[in-house]
């Protein structure tokens, strides 16, 4: 889910960068690049993924 959310904010980015969209500081495309980079070392780290690792298998 936070891969997904990564490369909507990796999207977004790359519409403010390619249009030249003027907006405020605390939305360029800078920023929403390192929020897209920010959850997406989440997803790597394993944050939000649903699956807990401390549950094993049962037979």
């Amino acid at each position: 889910m936070l891969a997904i959310i990564s490369a909507i904010l990796f999207f977004v980015a790359f519409l403010i960068n390619a249009a030249e969209i003027s907006t405020n500081d605390a939305f360029s495309s800078t920023n929403v690049m390192l929020l897209g980079l920010t959850v997406l070392a989440l997803h790597l780290a394993g944050i939000g993924t649903g699956w807990s690792a401390r549950g094993g298998r049962r037979r």
